[in-house]
């Protein structure tokens, strides 16, 4: 078989697959694919086939209804449609909550609901409330009908995202209440009967502070995590699907990538390993926000993926370290290789400047930039000369 040539390092094939429907065959299209990269020289041993989520859970038809949502929100908070309830600091997002917001108003429609923000960013960088305006006003609290409609406008997509809250909560017939705060006890000034920790990553901690307070909170992990369309991750990562309908994340990750290796392996004799990706761990530097919108980089992987980190020496550092002592190219280039397969503490000079990552993070967050959050049509991205097979 033929391979990259060796001066080719690192590099990410973003693969056209076409479109995934509920009920196909995800692993035999992908395993196809796979005989194609095979025969055009382009399949390594240790090579990574990453699968984006979205249509690993589209094949399962991992999808979920607002109405679910709202049954689900009334029997775990055992709310009754008059009531109050509280929602603590959601991502500010048309894509990944207003859906799930339609199904917590369907849940007390002769009631209200209660959206409280954090400020002036939510969870993964969304400006909610302009800084300057919260530093002009000091305080710790604020009521959306109270601060000028200018400052609430998220500055790259030019929306007032308490607005669309409140709208979509109105048209399900439940009042509306948008606060500003970063303490989530705030919400209980409402006097909710129940209260849904929202956020993503800090949802244990906000879920345990309202509960020294108030028992009756749930997160949105304990949401549509149970049954034969289910995620483990419950409502966490959902995304909107269609009118009145949710994407959750998909089920049995590791199981769906396990079975991808083994087709692929029987049909080309390479063993690559299988990585199942979300959102990208990564912050975009101009806007500031942090495009992880989902609970973790990766849902799904084979196992030699698990516990492998990414490090390795300081290439450049020791290219001047070995320049400074009088060696040329050659000896340098022969120390490094040499420094390339020794067992280097953590703490050593060797290493300065490269601190060990999760491999599943590194591989998870490249596939996402090359398949992009717009879909560049390549759900399926090849990683090659990153993981190292032991």
């Amino acid at each position: 078989m033929k391979t990259l040539p060796a001066y080719i390092g690192a590099a990410a094939l973003g693969l056209k697959m076409g479109v995934f429907l509920p009920g196909g065959d995800l692993v035999g299209e992908i395993a196809t694919r796979a005989e194609d990269l095979a025969r055009d020289g382009l399949l390594d041993t240790g090579d990574v086939v990453c699968v984006t989520e979205s249509i690993v859970a589209r094949v399962q038809d991992n999808i979920v209804t607002t109405d679910r949502v709202a049954n689900e929100v009334r029997a775990k908070l055992q709310l009754k449609p008059t009531d109050t309830l509280g929602v603590v600091f959601p991502i500010a997002s048309r894509n990944r909550f207003s859906v799930t917001l339609e199904g917590f108003s369907k849940a007390v429609p002769q009631g209200k609901v209660v959206v409280q923000f954090s400020y002036p960013y939510d969870e993964v960088g969304n400006q909610v409330l302009d800084p300057v305006y919260v530093q002009e006003e000091g305080g710790t609290n604020f009521t959306h009908a109270d601060i000028p409609e200018d400052m609430l406008k998220h500055p790259v997509t030019k929306i007032d995202y308490g607005a669309y809250y409140i709208d979509i909560i109105e048209k399900q017939g439940a009042q509306a209440e948008i606060i500003y705060a970063n303490d989530p006890l705030a919400v209980l000034g409402e006097n909710p009967k129940g209260v849904i920790a929202a956020d993503i990553r800090t949802r244990h901690k906000t879920k345990a502070k309202l509960m020294s307070a108030f028992p009756n909170c749930i997160t949105l992990q304990e949401l549509c995590s149970e049954g034969e369309v289910a995620s483990e991750w419950g409502l966490l990562g959902s995304n909107m699907s269609s009118a009145g309908k949710l994407k959750l994340l998909p089920r049995s990750g590791d199981q769906v990538a396990q079975d991808i290796q083994t087709e692929v392996l029987k049909r080309t004799g390479v063993k690559v390993e299988v990585l199942i990706y979300g959102d990208g761990a990564f912050k975009d530097p101009e806007t500031g926000i942090y495009e992880l919108a989902d609970p973790v980089a990766t849902f799904g992987s084979t196992s030699e993926l698990n516990n492998c980190v990414r490090g390795g020496v300081k290439y450049k550092m020791l290219a001047d370290k070995l320049y400074a002592e009088g060696k040329g190219p050659k000896e340098i280039e022969a120390a490094i290789q040499v420094a390339q397969t020794e067992e280097l503490q953590a703490d050593s000079i060797g290493t300065e400047g490269t601190t060990p990552r999760n491999m599943k993070d590194i591989l998870a967050s490249l596939a996402d930039l090359v398949s992009g959050s717009s879909d560049a049509g390549t759900p399926v991205v090849l990683i090659k000369n990153i993981y190292r097979p032991s």
